[in-house]
């Protein structure tokens, strides 16, 4: 099902210069939040509604380029990543994934339920000291959804949850490249509130919408997707 009339693309800066003419039927909404925020579930539970009332649906997220994806694993597995190299890494894998999965799928109006976005690399740049201008001009070829959410978990739930998941605290996720704490407990806690300031800090300026994500998972999915089905039934009409 097409969303509406084609329209044209608005990116964040200067975009992609061949495809600045191109012009979209389909929707980009993004769930963002930390591990263990329940992004995943929320967006497969989403995904089997929308299709389930004639949406056709792609679903994208971070380090999902076929092109890039191994090599930032392989490099993650041995903590051989430099802020600045994290960074560019993970901008080639959007950058493929944009260009070769989300544009396709917009074209065809596909709505795209996007796992992660750029907000999560920006906000991992920032608690890791760089500039913020470098960051946002960085990913100035990302497209700008139409409707972004931030699930707002407190790091006390949330390390409940990683060990429900998990035996282990994730070396990225926990900040240990940073520093923080010899203790990776301590060191995860301090990280996620880093990461849950910035994205309060980008709430404005990139119109997130912050779900509080403590809830549980039937009822915060209730939530999501209430404001999908306003937000399409407003552009449907």
């Amino acid at each position: 099902m097409n969303q509406g009339s084609s329209r044209p693309i608005r990116y964040y800066g200067k975009g992609i210069p061949y495809l600045h003419d191109e012009k979209v039927k389909g929707r980009l909404i993004v769930i963002e939040g930390p591990d263990a925020s329940g992004r995943s579930t929320h967006i497969g539970m989403i995904t089997s509604k929308l299709e389930a009332e004639g949406h056709a649906v792609l679903n994208t997220g971070l380090r999902r380029s076929e092109l890039v994806s191994e090599g930032i694993m392989d490099a993650k597995r041995e903590h051989m990543l430099g802020r600045r190299t994290m960074s560019l890494f993970y901008a080639a894998d959007f950058a493929d994934q944009l260009e070769n999965k989300i544009m396709p799928a917009l074209r065809a109006g596909y709505i795209v339920l996007a796992d992660r976005y750029i907000y999560t690399l920006m906000a991992r740049d920032e608690v890791r000291s760089m500039s913020k201008r470098w960051s946002h001009q960085l990913f100035g070829f990302a497209i700008v959804p139409d409707l972004v959410f931030y699930l707002d978990v407190e790091p006390e739930e949330l390390v409940h949850r990683v060990f429900q998941k998990n035996t282990f605290l994730d070396y990225y996720e926990s900040g240990a490249d940073l520093g923080l704490s010899d203790d990776m407990y301590e060191s995860f806690m301090i990280y996620q509130r880093m990461i849950a300031k910035q994205f309060r800090s980008m709430q404005k300026r990139y119109n997130l919408t912050i779900i509080n994500g403590n809830r549980a998972i039937p009822e915060v999915n209730a939530d999501l997707q209430k404001r999908i089905d306003h937000f399409l039934g407003s552009i449907q009409h």
